[in-house]
């Protein structure tokens, strides 16, 4: 499994070409960028460069389209779409991932008809290209009620869904803290196949009842409470090869310097996988 960082909790990093070369300076094999917006900056041997230079490979894209509002918005961004995907694919980019909030303020049952048309549409776009979708349950339980109406939020619904789309390129995007949030158990993860997963995120939760873990109130692999040896040892024992990449979601900016903090990543990663028996 490759060990892998989004800006989340990184602080100011700067450009993704610096993120990409303090990435790989820390030892780091992927970083979740826009592919796009690389190659135009750089040109595709430019950001081919780069990248091999920094000994990293793109992660994951995110789904740029507005799938969650009006059907303007959406249409409006199908487009671009496709260009983001053929740039991704230049640069051997596999995964797009988009989060799935547990509750909306439209009728739920509407939502689920109209967004499954939509993720099916993005996913056909994204399948022309070779590249996969993965959609993220979201677990922490103030969330459930953020809205007029739940959702969904566990990783069996979600799967469901997934079916309901029905394309062969869609799976989930897989994170630590909703999988910790929501009660789910390592068995839950080795039932799983590694062609249903996408993309991992990784990271951990404070010390106080499940209920209260804050979306926003993330913590550092091996700082928290959430059994990542157990996660990340199912996720290796099913065959799962693909990126583990930390996103810490906090409240308040992290303080400290992009090198302090990637060196506390760089430190939580050796802690968990080692306790994982993966060092």
């Amino acid at each position: 499994m490759l060990k892998g960082l989004s800006r989340a909790g990184l602080g100011d990093i700067g450009s993704d070409e610096r993120f990409i070369a303090l990435a790989g300076e820390y030892g780091f094999q992927t970083v979740d960028i826009d592919a796009k917006g690389l190659i135009d900056r750089n040109g595709l041997e430019g950001a081919r460069k780069l990248l091999a230079d920094s000994g990293v490979a793109i992660g994951s894209i995110g789904l740029s389209v507005e799938w969650r509002q009006s059907e303007e918005k959406f249409r409006a961004g199908l487009a671009k779409l496709a260009e983001e995907a053929a740039a991704a694919a230049s640069l051997g980019v596999r995964n797009c991932c988009t989060y799935v909030l547990p509750a909306t303020d439209y009728k739920a049952a509407h939502f689920a008809v109209i967004a499954t048309r939509r993720l099916r549409t993005c996913a056909q776009i994204l399948g022309a290209y070779g590249i996969r979708l993965g959609l993220e349950f979201v677990g922490p339980h103030h969330l459930r009620t953020a809205w007029a109406n739940p959702f969904l939020w566990s990783m069996d619904e979600t799967l469901d869904w997934i079916a309901a789309i029905g394309e062969p390129n869609v799976g989930l995007l897989f994170d630590a803290y909703h999988w910790y949030t929501n009660g789910h158990s390592v068995a839950d993860i080795e039932a799983l196949t590694p062609d249903q997963l996408v993309h991992v995120h990784v990271n951990d939760a404070p010390d106080v009842p499940v209920e209260e873990a804050r979306d926003n109130g993330r913590l550092y692999p091996g700082e928290g409470v959430i059994d990542l040896a157990g996660f990340l040892k199912a996720l290796n024992a099913i065959g799962y090869k693909g990126s583990v990449t930390q996103e810490i979601l906090s409240a308040e900016a992290p303080s400290g310097s992009p090198e302090s903090l990637l060196a506390r990543s760089k430190a939580g990663f050796d802690k968990v996988y080692a306790a994982a028996g993966l060092a």
